[in-house]
């Protein structure tokens, strides 16, 4: 056997080794993962509570704000704030006190009106263990009913996430509680006028906590639940975001902000074009040019230098058809153009021969008569040169 196979052998056998020792000390189970919550569900903490509520043959709301229910009904409050409004802890106050039942967990922020109202307080002691009870998952907790309810002395209730460093303390008999193993209250029920509040040192209603331990029956059994209660479950922790408030709340000023907005950066932006069709870059004609030239002479004090410009034109275009006309006298020459061209002499010879101060009408007209003539010898010497 050659030194590769010896290799590729060796390999093999590690490999078959690790695979025998992964094998051996593996076990495989079937572990049951729940489903992440979807629907109402995945935004709603109180739902299972609500459901769970509504199986029981009560009647569950879900409320964001407080509006006072009948006094037969319950509320069970979590993530409020006592002493926010002192109009808003009156009403519920009234509401007790005239046969509300209140159930309240240690996410509600209570104060020192809220202990002389209820004769409800917290407690505190130090742990022996120095991990925090809320480490050890799940406890054993004593169940000490009231008179009429002896026979279920000393049943013991399995709570979860409770925090046996923390405890309640009533100033005035309670109608049902719950201790630990140190013997510290950890659900309590007071009477307050015809009502009751119970208060549970704990948060073991919302989300998936309800099917913890026996905290459903907690439930039951601190909203003292019958048959067609109605249940209300207020909380201050489950308000939508800032964006969802802004749209339930003013949805049309929210519109009309986005509109003018759109409209302000339509109105400012960049174009891909001119506001309106550019005109013609085209250039313009020599005789556009020569008559703003003229018109801009005429106003500007420049009558005099047109008047000799079309003379000396005129007497270019003579030159050119009459034999010695730069020797012929004056009045000479204006015959001599008047017979070549049919312009009248006379009115020809006083544009030609009178260069005198003229009113700008006179003075247009005495330039359209040189340049007429001008023109009537070019076109006759046209005529000349190809022998007609």
């Amino acid at each position: 056997m050659t030194r590769r196979a010896m290799l590729v052998v060796l390999l093999v056998a590690v490999c078959a080794g690790i695979g025998y020792w992964v094998a051996t000390r593996t076990e495989w189970v079937d572990i049951e993962v729940p489903l992440p919550a979807r629907g109402e569900a995945r935004t709603n903490q109180t739902y299972a509570a609500q459901r769970f509520v509504e199986a029981l043959g009560a009647h569950a709301t879900r409320d964001l704000e407080l509006a006072v229910p009948p006094p037969a009904s319950v509320i069970v409050l979590s993530a409020w704030t006592w002493d926010l409004s002192p109009a808003r802890r009156g009403a519920v106050e009234r509401w007790v006190e005239s046969g509300g039942r209140l159930v309240l967990d240690s996410s509600v922020r209570t104060n020192a009106e809220f202990r002389k109202w209820s004769g409800i307080g917290y407690g505190y002691r130090e742990s022996d263990d120095k991990r925090s009870t809320r480490d050890q998952s799940c406890s054993r907790y004593d169940e000490e009913p009231a008179v009429h309810e002896a026979a279920a002395a000393n049943e013991r209730r399995l709570l979860c996430d409770f925090d046996d460093e923390w405890f309640l303390k009533t100033s005035r008999p309670a109608e049902w509680t719950l201790r630990d193993a140190k013997m510290g209250v950890q659900v309590a029920r007071v009477p307050v006028g015809r009502g009751s509040v119970t208060s549970v040192n704990g948060d073991p209603f919302r989300a998936r906590r309800l099917f913890d331990g026996d905290h459903g029956w907690l439930l039951v059994k601190a909203a003292v639940l019958r048959p067609g209660d109605e249940v209300h479950f207020l909380s201050e922790g489950d308000y939508p975001s800032l964006l969802a408030l802004t749209w339930q709340r003013g949805a049309p000023v929210v519109i009309l902000a986005a509109v003018l907005v759109a409209f302000l950066l339509w109105r400012g932006g960049i174009r891909f074009g001119p506001l309106a069709a550019p005109f013609p870059t085209a250039r313009r004609s020599l005789a556009e040019q020569i008559r703003g030239t003229g018109r801009f002479a005429l106003h500007h004090g420049g009558g005099e230098a047109l008047h000799a410009a079309s003379v000396r034109a005129l007497d270019e275009a003579a030159r050119r058809r009459v034999a010695g006309y730069a020797e012929l006298p004056a009045r000479a020459r204006t015959d001599a153009v008047a017979r070549l061209t049919g312009v009248g002499a006379r009115a020809l010879a006083a544009a030609m021969l009178t260069p005198g101060a003229r009113h700008p009408h006179e003075l247009r007209a005495t330039i359209a008569l040189l340049e007429t003539a001008r023109r009537r010898l070019i076109v006759n010497e046209a005529r000349s040169s190809h022998g007609n």
